[in-house]
C-alpha cells in the first residue's frame, strides 16, 4: 500500500536545527505538492510549509524565516530544514500529498524542543 514516510524528529534544545524528510513508498513525492502540518497536544493540526511541484514555497507566519522546505530530487524526497527552533515548535510533524483527487498522509515524527 502506498504510503508517505517521515523521518528526522528527535529532542533539541532551544535554538537548535533538525531536519526533517518526508519520503514515499509506492509514491513519487516529486510529482506531488507537499505540505508539512504539525500537531501539538490539545491542539488543532495546523499547516507550517508547502512546496509545488515547481518548487515555490509557502509558509506559515510562525515559521517564515526559521524553516525551509526544498524538494531533494535525487532521493525523490521533500526536506524541511527547521533552524532557530523555540519550545513552541513542538509537536508531531506530518507530511501530506496532493495530486488531484489524491492525497496520502505519514504517521508523523515527534519534535521536541527542551532545555
Amino acid at each position: 500500500q502506498a504510503k508517505l514516510v517521515e523521518s528526522g524528529g528527535g529532542l533539541v534544545q532551544p535554538g537548535g536545527s533538525l531536519r526533517l524528510s518526508c519520503t514515499g513508498a509506492g509514491i513519487t513525492v516529486s510529482l506531488y505538492s507537499i505540505g508539512w502540518y504539525r500537531q501539538a497536544p490539545g491542539n488543532q493540526r495546523e499547516w507550517v510549509a508547502s512546496i509545488s511541484t515547481g518548487g515555490v514555497a509557502v509558509y506559515a507566519d510562525s515559521v517564515k524565516g526559521r524553516f525551509d522546505i526544498s524538494r531533494d530530487s535525487p532521493n525523490d524526497a521533500v526536506n524541511l530544514q527547521m533552524n532557530s527552533l523555540k519550545p513552541e515548535d513542538t509537536a508531531v510533524y506530518y507530511c501530506y500529498a496532493r495530486r488531484g483527487n489524491g492525497e496520502f498522509w505519514g504517521q508523523g515524527t515527534q519534535v521536541t524542543v527542551s532545555s
